[in-house]
Formats: C-alpha cells, structure tokens, sequence
C-alpha cells in the first residue's frame, strides 16, 4: 500500500441497499432523462431559484417545489438558518452558498422554507431557556449554530403555551433567516434593483400543508 492510500480517512464499502438504489436510479430516472442530463452537464446550471432548507430527512424542499434537476439550487442546514454577513475570513458554508447562488447563478428568487416538527427549533427554545447545557458548551456546533436564532426567541418567549411557541419560533428561523440575508450587501443590492426576491415558506411535514410569508400582513399563510 503507497503512503498515500495509507493516509487517507477509514472509510467502508457502500452498503448494498444503497448501491442497489443508485442502480435502479441509472436504469430508470436517469435513463429516461438521458438528454436532460446530458444537457445540464454540456450547459452548466442555470436555476431560477436557491432554496435554504432543513437538513431533516423529512423535508425534501426541492421535491416540494417540484423541481426538476437543474431549476433548484439547494442548500440545507440545521433549522433552515442564515446567519448574518460575516466577512472574517473564517469557515462560513451557508454565507459561501448564498454568494455562489446570487452572485455567480444569479438566481431570480431566494427561497427560506422552515418546517414542523424541527429538532433545531426545539434545541434553541430549551437551549435559551436555560435546559440544554451541553447545547451552551462553547464547542458545541449545534449550539454555536442555534444562537443565531437567539433573536427569534427573544419576540416569542412570553406566548404562554410552549405547543404555540414553537411553533411560532419555526416560523421566526424563517424570518431572522430572511432578515439576515438582508445584511449580505450582495443580496441586498440585488433586492433593491429589483434583480433577487425573497421568499418564505414553512411547511407541515405529517399534512403537507405549505405556508408562505404574506408581505403584506407578515404571517404565514396557506398556498
């Protein structure tokens, strides 16, 4: 073995179940779409929209807006959340997105979607709160993470039952998301112009039920 295999990560062979359904994607999906890849690959993307949504294997945001491969520029994090413009010179994935998305794809529409039932929502309810220590922890990812969120709950924390506080804080991830990624001078300049809107969704994963952010009224309201 060279030095270099040996220095390369532990890693194991795919499992079977997922290997079986690659292969049964390459034999029909991709199959039947054969020129549809083939342009993408030949074209470049060009998507219309960039969505931020969950990492929760439950919401599949892309499939929700019925895109096809190629309209749909995704990217997913805990609870759905932007963080504001930061320009340290530090790690920053959601703020590298959101660049490549409206400065490079230019992108048309910008899209945050929260949902139910969000484990990251519930972290930083009991988290500010003062029940989820190790969420506190300085080294804790998710923690650090959540504290974005912060702000959100501060505008909820004396609705009286904890069922409508949630509730209510998943749709504030969606709206801190959206005020921070005003805060990008890029996305900003581009709302301004009239080139990049903004957009807010939430969705109930057990109904499916898909709510949008009225810029009228601010609440969220059906589709």
């Amino acid at each position: 073995m060279s030095e270099d295999l040996a220095a390369l990560p532990k890693v194991e062979p795919l499992p079977t179940s997922l290997v079986k359904r690659y292969r049964s994607w390459r034999d029909t999906d991709l199959s039947e779409n054969r020129r549809l890849f083939q342009r993408l690959a030949d074209e470049g993307q060009r998507p219309r929209y960039m969505a931020i949504a969950c990492a929760d294997s439950r919401v599949q945001a892309s499939q929700i807006l019925g895109g096809a491969p190629g309209e749909v520029f995704m990217h997913r994090n805990i609870a759905s959340l932007v963080p504001p413009c930061t320009p340290d010179g530090a790690h920053h994935g959601t703020s590298a997105a959101v660049e490549y998305a409206v400065q490079a794809l230019q992108v048309t529409n910008l899209i945050v979607m929260g949902h139910s039932l969000c484990g990251g929502v519930k972290g930083c309810h009991e988290m500010c709160r003062g029940d989820a220590p190790s969420l506190e922890a300085q080294d804790s990812f998710v923690g650090r993470w959540i504290d974005i969120l912060r702000p959100g709950y501060d505008r909820v924390k004396d609705l009286p039952d904890e069922a409508m506080r949630l509730r209510a804080l998943e749709e504030q991830a969606v709206i801190v998301s959206l005020e921070n990624l005003m805060t990008f001078p890029f996305v900003a300049s581009a709302v301004e112009a009239g080139k990049l809107a903004l957009h807010g969704l939430w969705i109930d994963i057990s109904s499916g039920e898909l709510r949008y952010l009225r810029p009228e009224s601010g609440q969220f309201e059906p589709v």
